[in-house]
């Protein structure tokens, strides 16, 4: 079975399949590999020519189930751009994923079901604005009495010399004196929960 006998199965007459395979195997980066097995292909590779066979025919409607899986990052971006590009042009892209970091990059919507049962879905902007934002500072040379006065924060050595800390609950202006007051000051912001900590938010333990 191949791509282009896909797209004649949807209509398209041989000439017409073998322009759409051809276009679509080079926009995916696997136009050298066209007329391997699939079998001996990597995963990646497989994943690759899969969307190949779901897009060759222009479909107005794409449905997909762990379209980054066997992804190198690279991979990831490239098949993240396309999925992006045809929701622009017009496509309705709905696909399941575990791998939540290119979800929250890409889609406009989400849903995350627990067994079975649909726990948090919404607008990933709108999800993220309702969740609890928090003041992360990266500071570089922080003294050994750094967290006089500060209330708990999450604790991350990036080196020996460079720390980075998370506060749920603190005031900006107070972390900032003090901080600064303690080291050099290379990071300091306000952020909202990644959809990886909502999931873990709504699944629960």
């Amino acid at each position: 079975m191949s791509v282009s006998w896909l797209a004649r199965l949807h209509g398209l007459t041989t000439g017409q399949a073998a322009a759409a395979c051809d276009r679509w195997l080079r926009r995916l980066g696997i136009a050298v590999k066209g007329y391997e097995r699939i079998e001996a292909l990597s995963h990646g590779n497989q994943q690759r020519v899969q969307l190949a066979a779901a897009l060759v025919h222009d479909p107005q409607l794409l449905v997909l189930d762990e379209p980054f899986s066997g992804l190198d990052p690279l991979g990831i971006k490239d098949m993240a751009e396309i999925l992006r590009e045809l929701a622009q042009a017009g496509v309705t892209v709905v696909f399941s994923s575990h791998q939540l970091d290119p979800v929250e990059d890409i889609c406009d919507e989400v849903a995350i079901i627990d067994r079975g049962r649909i726990v948090l879905e919404g607008a990933v902007r709108a999800l993220k604005k309702r969740g609890s934002p928090r003041l992360v500072v990266e500071v570089e040379g922080i003294g050994a009495d750094w967290d006089a006065g500060l209330p708990a924060a999450a604790v991350e050595w990036i080196d020996p010399s460079r720390v980075r800390l998370t506060f749920d609950d603190a005031d900006p202006r107070i972390v900032l004196d003090r901080t600064g007051a303690s080291g050099e000051i290379r990071r300091f912001a306000i952020e909202e929960p990644s959809l990886s900590e909502l999931f873990l938010k709504a699944v629960g333990p």
